[in-house]
């Protein structure tokens, strides 16, 4: 796969559309690009670990969850992730770990203040792998 996400611009947000060879890279992915949004992950270290376990009615809605436990974590412990392993995934369940290290303001630019994974034009389509795109309030 060559192309891992995409930044799309929103009038208002910012969003990402992620792709994957399955639903789990897909989701990887779009974290990914959440925090490509953020901050420049090449500065990111991965000394921290985070385990996450998620539930949710329907695979959009975990995709909402995911993204927005993730940007909880950033708010709440000052955490930037870089690596996203997801462990088990179904439409209504998700493990992963995740990687990465607290922002130090002089190793890390903070450049868009994510409030939160919307519904808005909120989708995940399957063809030749999974394509999630997902807008953030920003």
């Amino acid at each position: 796969m060559e192309k891992k996400f995409e930044i799309l611009e929103h009038t208002a947000d910012a969003g990402v559309i992620a792709y994957g060879t399955d639903l789990g890279q897909a989701f990887a992915n779009a974290a990914q690009g959440l925090f490509s949004l953020i901050t420049d992950l090449d500065d990111v270290d991965e000394v921290l670990r985070r385990d996450i376990e998620l539930t949710a009615a329907d695979r959009e809605g975990l995709l909402v969850a995911w993204l927005n436990e993730l940007i909880y974590i950033f708010d709440s412990q000052n955490i930037l992730f870089k690596r996203f392993d997801i462990t088990s995934l179904s439409d209504t369940k998700l493990r992963a770990s995740i990687y990465g290290e607290r922002v130090d303001r002089l190793k890390h630019e903070l450049k868009t203040g994510v409030k939160a994974a919307t519904y808005h034009m909120l989708k995940i389509d399957q063809n030749d792998g999974y394509r999630a795109q997902v807008l953030f309030d920003i």
